[in-house]
């Protein structure tokens, strides 16, 4: 039996995608939102592309993250993204 192929939604583009292309973006319990690489986190998850332009898309925009059930600021947004992109040169 074959295991379906999940797809979610990115919060830069709007674009469907396999889950595994994706980073997760994970809604702690203490509010903050972090980056789940290895899709294990517990709580609300949003998904982002791997690729920058999706970030800045995601960074630029304003009002609340439905899937995360947060509001994040674009001050916030664009911490997010700086700390994707450390993460993602190591």
């Amino acid at each position: 039996m074959s295991k379906s192929l999940q797809l979610r939604t990115c919060l830069g583009c709007g674009q469907r995608a396999p889950q595994p292309e994706l980073v997760r973006l994970a809604a702690m319990p203490d509010g903050a939102i972090a980056a789940d690489w290895r899709h294990r986190q517990p709580g609300r998850g949003g998904y982002l592309h791997q690729e920058r332009s999706c970030w800045e898309r995601f960074a630029a925009r304003k009002g609340p993250v439905r899937s995360l059930q947060r509001s994040m600021s674009r001050a916030e947004r664009q911490l997010l993204v700086a700390r994707l992109r450390a993460d993602s040169e190591l």
